[in-house]
């Protein structure tokens, strides 16, 4: 969407939020930018100038985008833009904010007055493996059979041992994570099961909270942590912005 301008500059854009006056957040942007909203009815962008040009996604980059987002959650719950997005000007930003108007209002609206919290619940054990030899006598009887005897197991007698573990480790998480979300569901507006990046994830949630029920939240990630044993370790993080909640493709 970059290209360039008269001055060379673009304009980075951070945020949406519900506002129709301009205001200014410092010089908390990228390369020490000042922060400030561009408004076009009921919303505004929140943004900064920069080189108009594709941003690349450094550490301090990075850091700078979710360093106003931060800020802007101090007082309210902005929809979150995706890093590197870089408008031509005062007027690609008018454009996008009077040609999105209904859907940011609509989402302003649903994310109003909630923050997003996160929930992640692993495996505590050195070999996962072995946990679950010890724990699912199924596996354990397969691979005491495919390894237990005094000749080499076939490659696909093995296959079979990792595609029973495989699937029974999925099934587990299916079912543990059915236990913690009906709990949770009680304390959350929303709740969205991201994909397991790790063999030792039980499972990955994303959930949509109001702002001033966190530590209700709280209670009831410790009420679901009683369903477990010392295998597992729980760890949840936040508040953020609705990142796992907002999905919007720009018109442009």
């Amino acid at each position: 969407m970059a290209s360039k301008t008269s001055n060379n500059t673009g304009r980075y854009l951070y945020a949406i939020v519900a506002a129709s006056e301009t205001h200014n957040y410092g010089t908390i942007g990228m390369d020490d930018s000042a922060v400030y909203t561009i408004s076009e009815g009921g919303v505004s962008a929140v943004v900064s100038n920069v080189p108009n040009q594709k941003m690349r996604p450094e550490r301090r980059h990075l850091a700078a985008h979710q360093a106003v987002l931060r800020r802007l959650m101090k007082e309210i719950t902005p929809l979150p833009m995706s890093f590197g997005i870089i408008a031509e000007g005062d007027k690609a930003i008018t454009r996008i904010l009077s040609a999105n108007q209904e859907v940011f209002l609509k989402e302003l609206r649903r994310v109003a007055d909630k923050v997003e919290m996160g929930l992640r619940v692993t495996w505590d054990v050195p070999n996962i493996f072995e946990y679950f030899i010890q724990t699912h006598p199924e596996l354990r009887t397969a691979r005491d059979r495919c390894f237990g005897t005094h000749r080499e197991p076939s490659h696909e007698e093995k296959l079979e041992v990792g595609r029973m573990f495989e699937r029974m480790l999925n099934e587990d998480r299916e079912a543990y994570t059915e236990k913690v979300e009906q709990i949770l569901s009680e304390y959350c507006f929303e709740i969205k099961l991201n994909k397991s990046s790790k063999e030792r994830e039980v499972m990955n949630l994303a959930c949509l909270v109001g702002r001033k029920a966190q530590s209700q939240f709280e209670e009831g990630v410790f009420e679901a942590a009683k369903l477990f044993d010392n295998s597992f370790a729980f760890d949840y993080n936040g508040p953020w912005t609705p990142h796992n909640f907002v999905h919007i493709e720009l018109a442009l």
